[in-house]
């Protein structure tokens, strides 16, 4: 992989990590630093970033529709309430990363997730806590190689997430959960969404793609 941003045929510029793979430019485009808000749709993606470690993300987006479907739609309720049975359903399901660990911390998070939510009243606003409650305000990338692994925001979110009882929260991982839920914008400054996504911070998914074809 190199620091680049190639346009592919329709002449757009792109971060370069997502170059030569048709899902993920859509992910790319249409998804990552988009700022999500949803509570479940939160905790989908804190999730599937948990099952990635030691993965490709390409590999995940790849199952991403048999973890949808293995999950029961990433309902926290529903997975939180999974016993042994079901963990052996997963363990069996080609759909999905089957990785007994990786499995057994989703039930376990959905239970602290619940749990939080209870005390918190929402999981968005404990989350968004950490960046302030908007786009993190950090200069942006010129290149990949300045985007970084961890920071002091994802440090602190790994630590507040393992106190409440979640696991798979490490600093890396949660940093790329900032990264795919838009709490932080690293979008390289060639890449034809640094534009848009600066335009249009703070705004709901809804909201972001309303103005995105605004400004096309």
């Amino acid at each position: 992989m190199n620091n680049r941003t190639t346009g592919l045929d329709d002449g757009k510029p792109r971060c370069a990590w997502c170059l030569g793979d048709a899902l993920y430019v859509a992910y790319h485009d249409e998804e990552w630093g988009v700022p999500v808000h949803d509570d479940r749709a939160l905790f989908e993606r804190l999730m599937l970033e948990g099952f990635q470690a030691g993965l490709s993300w390409r590999t995940i987006l790849g199952k991403r529709d048999g973890f949808f479907r293995a999950f029961a739609g990433w309902e926290p309720q529903r997975v939180a309430a999974y016993d042994p049975d079901d963990v052996a359903r997963l363990l069996a399901d080609p759909g999905i990363v089957r990785n007994r660990l990786k499995v057994a911390a989703a039930v376990t998070n959905a239970r602290a997730f619940l749990a939080l939510v209870a005390e918190t009243g929402s999981f968005d606003r404990f989350i968004w806590q950490f960046t302030g409650g908007d786009v993190l305000a950090q200069p942006r990338p010129r290149s990949l190689a300045e985007i970084p692994a961890t920071t002091p925001e994802s440090d602190a979110m790994s630590r507040a997430l393992r106190e409440r009882g979640f696991t798979f929260v490490g600093s890396t991982i949660c940093y790329a959960f900032m990264q795919s839920a838009g709490l932080v914008d690293d979008h390289v400054e060639s890449c034809w969404r640094a534009e848009i996504a600066t335009t249009i911070r703070g705004e709901s998914r809804e909201q972001h793609f309303a103005l995105e074809r605004s400004l096309e």
